[in-house]
């Protein structure tokens, strides 16, 4: 994210930030709004709006300028909402609040449902703070964390477990269902071999009902044909064979008309008329050739009652199967359609001795490659369980929680698979010797939470495909070298992603490649207190170092402190 606008939220009023690559850190005085511009990032990706954050009379609105790489998988799914790129590449995510409680998302140009925005949320940012750890708290997250860690080959595994078990559920779904709805089926499929039945005595075959309408009306209009047809005829080339009953002038018919006007040009000297003598002859050739084509029309036209009779007895059978088991104006096509899926059908109502033995076989089978693959999931996930916890309590250990154990419990239930195995995950921490392990969640405070997850995001550093994370107050409650390996973990986090961070540590401050400081003031003009957002670099970023540890700002000492502290990250990272 390249650029995030925030307006009428809280005590904003209205500030753009630059979100720069890296580490980016926000400071300010306790109580000036740092953690709006967590709220903002939430609200952004589809946090449920909170009424008491939106000022009175204005509709508060956030906006984020999203610069993904083409290959994103975001861009499908904001190319299915319609929307659209901005000039520059990027694309623009945007919602908007009133004070009542409503709001509205757009993505790319686009208004979507809020929906939209939060499944591009799970692709795009992950918010780690003391009141938001809602994938660390749920033991599914967790089991998905363990997974990763892993390793590809475990995951190639786990995909080829929720095929099977998607396998097996449609067999051992199918038998009970067969065996529950046995009567049921018995009657539906006696329907289907009726239907079938009737269709094979009458045998259609396709395109066949277009062929008998055209077939009865020649057969109908057979005289009427006739007559048209040897008029024609009669026309072009006269009664040369008698068989018209005609006689009149000779030279009336078309083909001797062109015939003499043909030899009158061939026997002019001009070039121009032998060039129109040529295409007379040509004239004289077409109408020859369908004359003699209308003599066959003629000759194959059958006039014969009976055959007529055959015809339409034919039709109306083929009619009747329409009506009973084609959609309007589907037609014979629709009779053979209904025949095919009956057939797929038939195979599906089977319930006899034989078919359920076989269906039985197969689920049986099923279950028992599903059983060998679940075994190897949890084999997989208890050997990489130690090394997980073992890591994380590394991490945790530079974070002032030295003494914090964290363990995995895994409780399997062969008898009971699901498509992500037979595990129930639960991450566990201990916070001291002698303290009993409970689940993270409960036995973790809001700033040992947020902790925890910056440790297990340290591991996963270059892995998480998440690219924008957020981490907010992780360093509460700690001071001294801790808060220093906190800001250098951060670091290290924002060499694969861009993190931001609300801090109140200036030890963690001076790691940032980007500095954003909050100031608060009083507006007179409008009765309130309004919110600044800036970014400091050079002295001015020495200074606001020195307000953090000492309070004051122009504090030689403080200031010396400062640029330690700069110097010592700078080396440190």
């Amino acid at each position: 994210m390249s650029e995030l606008h925030l307006h009428g939220l809280g005590s904003i009023d209205d500030v753009t930030l630059e979100l720069g690559p890296g580490l980016t850190v926000v400071t300010g005085e306790t109580g000036a709004g740092k953690t709006m511009v967590v709220t903002g990032l939430t609200l952004l990706f589809g946090g449920r709006a909170d009424q008491g954050r939106v000022r009175a009379g204005v509709r508060a609105g956030v906006e984020g300028r999203l610069v993904l790489p083409s290959d994103s998988p975001v861009w499908a799914r904001a190319a299915e909402a319609g929307a659209e790129p901005d000039e520059d590449g990027s694309l623009i995510l945007a919602r908007t609040f009133s004070a009542d409680g409503r709001s509205r998302a757009h993505l790319g140009g686009r208004s979507v449902p809020v929906g939209v925005v939060s499944e591009l949320a799970e692709q795009l940012v992950a918010v780690h703070g003391q009141t938001d750890q809602l994938r660390l708290t749920r033991p599914a997250e967790q089991r998905r964390a363990l997974d990763r860690y892993a390793g590809p080959a475990h995951m190639g595994l786990l995909e080829q477990h929720r095929t099977a078990h998607a396998a097996w559920r449609a067999l051992a779904e199918d038998l009970d269902r067969r065996r529950s709805q046995a009567r049921e089926l018995v009657q539906t499929a006696d329907v289907l071999r009726h239907g079938l039945e009737e269709i094979a005595a009458v045998a259609p075959e396709e395109g066949e009902d277009d062929a008998l309408d055209a077939q009865a009306r020649r057969l109908g209009d057979a005289d009427a044909l006739r007559s048209a047809a040897d008029t024609a005829r009669f026309a072009l080339v006269g009664d040369v064979t008698g068989e018209l009953g005609g006689g009149g002038d000779a030279e009336s018919d078309a083909s001797t008309a062109l015939a003499v006007a043909e030899r009158a040009l061939g026997g002019s000297d001009d070039p121009a008329l032998v060039l129109l003598a040529r295409d007379l002859a040509d004239a004289v050739a077409v109408v020859s050739d369908v004359a003699v084509q209308l003599a066959g029309y003629v000759a194959d036209l059958d006039a014969d009652p009976a055959r007529l009779a055959e015809v339409l007895d034919r039709r109306a059978v083929i009619t009747a199967l329409v009506r009973k088991y084609a959609d309007a104006g589907e037609g014979l096509a629709g009779v053979l359609a209904w025949a095919a899926d009956a057939e797929s059908r038939l195979s599906e109502l089977d319930v006899s001795d034989e078919a359920l033995e076989a269906l039985q076989a197969q689920r049986d089978a099923a279950r028992t490659e599903l059983d060998a693959l679940s075994a190897q999931v949890t084999a997989g996930r208890r050997a990489a369980a130690d090394g997980f916890a073992a890591e994380v309590g590394t991490e945790l250990a530079g974070l002032a929680m030295k003494n914090a154990k964290v363990s995995f419990q895994i409780d399997s239930d062969p008898a009971h698979p699901g498509p992500e195995g037979v595990d129930e995950v639960v991450l566990l921490m201990s916070p001291h010797p002698g303290a009993p392990a409970r689940p993270v969640h409960k036995g973790a405070s809001g700033g040992e939470l947020s902790r925890v997850m910056l440790a297990i995001e340290v591991v996963f550093a270059g892995a998480d495909p998440v690219p924008v994370m957020v981490f907010d107050e992780v360093d509460a409650g700690v001071g001294g070298s801790a808060a220093g390996e906190i800001g250098r973990r951060l670091a290290r986090l924002a060499a694969e992603h861009q993190v931001v961070v609300v801090t109140h540590l200036a030890q963690v401050a001076a790691f940032a490649d980007t500095h954003l400081v909050v100031d608060k003031s009083p507006d007179t003009a409008h009765g309130v207190t309004a919110t600044d957002i800036r970014a400091v670099r050079g002295e001015d970023r020495v200074r606001e170092l020195a307000r953090m540890l000492s309070g004051l700002a122009d504090s030689d000492t403080g200031q010396a402190h400062a640029r330690e502290l700069l110097a010592v990250a700078a080396e440190r990272q």
